[in-house]
């Protein structure tokens, strides 16, 4: 009786649910609302949908990184000819997933895909895994980000230990990260690793290194890919071939992201990959909003840039020539964003010295502007309404290419209020 009750009310609850989605989107709602909705009246929502999937679930978690790896795993996939689903609005929790599943099934609740990609916030991804265990997961890194929600850093490691052991067949791994390499060696299961050249090590510091912490540092594993070089031109060791391509993502960070979408799409395929496609659909992945997304204003880029620990910062600030740009910075402290922003006080400025930065945002605008101040940076304008701000910003830099540096909710308020500029995508 009981799965008789089950079959009839699948359809209604993802016919609901559509419904909240629909009315949601209507009133510029937030994406996760339907996922919340379905997952109270049907609670095996998303595990009976992913369950359908033939090649099963990729997941994909750490500090930094998820939102573009994410998307480049998903368009390599798709490059090699498969039907991919993914929670493409970038919310990592359960309930983002659960949202993005009714934009993509049928009303009967049949979701058409070959396998699933998967972001997902550490903490959420610990439960996600106790009953929908993924056959893939690819682990990026452990930073001190948003300590005020998971505690120390080793507490983090071992939320992605446990994503790692319930993991039922290849788990890939950043050899680079101390922490997750020893995760790696605790491994049963078929681990694959990526890495650095020794010769690029140090524009990418660990954790560790930032904090001048010590670890004991696992023996270094072999890895399937190697980033050997960046710049204009990315070059990456496979194996024990050398392969060079142009890239559309920028940012240090996004090109080493690029190896772990590598490693984890020839994971997943094996002999049927097709490696010549796979680096020519690379060379054309573009970056995910708000990570490098690049927008125009009066024929000008606007390009924003997500920011949220020290390291991140520290990459982008080293990524970017601030000259002949406008810069702004805006920093929210919601719950999304981490509460604690102290970490502020461990990112170098000294790059924005010559130019000064144009505009400062957000809820802590006057925090950063006093952390500018005291890295000799100057700052024309500070405005906590970051709406308000980036008027200001566009204004005052009319001819100039723009930058936008931002927390999550911040970057969210930003793309909301430059819709009155130009043609920014939607992504609910």
């Amino acid at each position: 009786m009981y799965a008789i009750i089950e079959v009839m009310t699948k359809p209604y609850s993802v016919l609901m649910g559509k419904a909240v989605r629909h009315i949601s989107r209507m009133r510029g709602g937030g994406s996760a609302l339907p996922g919340l909705f379905v997952e109270k009246i049907d609670k095996h929502f998303v595990r009976d949908t992913l369950a359908q999937l033939p090649m099963g679930i990729v997941l994909i978690s750490g500090t930094n990184g998820k939102t573009t790896t994410t998307k480049m795993v998903v368009e390599l996939l798709e490059g090699q000819g498969l039907k991919v689903f993914t929670n493409k609005t970038g919310s990592n929790f359960s309930r983002g997933v659960a949202a993005a599943l009714l934009g993509e099934v049928n009303h009967r609740g049949k979701l058409h895909a070959d396998i699933a990609v998967l972001e997902l916030d550490e903490a959420h991804a610990v439960h996600f895994v106790q009953t929908i265990p993924p056959r893939y997961s690819l682990l990026l890194n452990v930073m001190r980000d948003q300590l005020d929600r998971f505690g120390e850093i080793d507490t983090t490691a071992a939320m992605l230990s446990k994503i790692a052991h319930a993991t039922t067949q290849t788990v890939v791994i950043n050899r680079e990260d101390p922490r997750l390499a020893k995760i790696g060696e605790s491994l049963s299961s078929n681990v694959v690793y990526f890495g650095l050249a020794n010769s690029i090590k140090s524009t990418f510091p660990s954790d560790d290194a930032l904090h001048d912490n010590s670890i004991e540092r696992p023996k270094k594993s072999k890895a399937d890919v190697v980033l050997t070089s960046v710049g204009e031109i990315a070059t990456f060791k496979i194996q024990d071939t050398s392969i060079e391509t142009p890239l559309k993502l920028r940012g240090v960070y996004n090109i080493f992201n690029a190896a772990a979408a590598l490693t984890t799409v020839r994971s997943i395929l094996g002999d049927r990959l097709d490696q010549v496609q796979l680096i020519k659909t690379l060379s054309s992945v573009t970056p995910a909003f708000g990570r490098g997304e690049q927008l125009r204003i009066d024929g000008n880029p606007c390009e924003l840039i997500l920011v949220k620990n020290p390291s991140g910062f520290r990459l982008s600030l080293s990524s970017f020539d601030p000259n002949n740009t406008a810069t702004m910075i805006a920093i929210n402290d919601n719950y999304a964003d981490g509460r604690d922003m102290s970490w502020l006080w461990d990112v170098d400025f000294e790059s924005l010295q010559q130019t000064g930065v144009s505009c400062v945002g957000g809820l802590r605008a006057y925090d950063m502007t006093l952390r500018l101040q005291h890295d000799n940076v100057t700052v024309d304008h500070t405005d906590i309404n970051v709406a308000k701000c980036l008027d200001t910003f566009i204004k005052n830099n009319h001819q100039l290419p723009k930058r936008i540096y931002c927390t999550y909710t911040a970057m969210l308020a930003i793309r909301q209020a430059l819709s009155k500029y130009t043609k920014v995508e939607d992504v609910r």
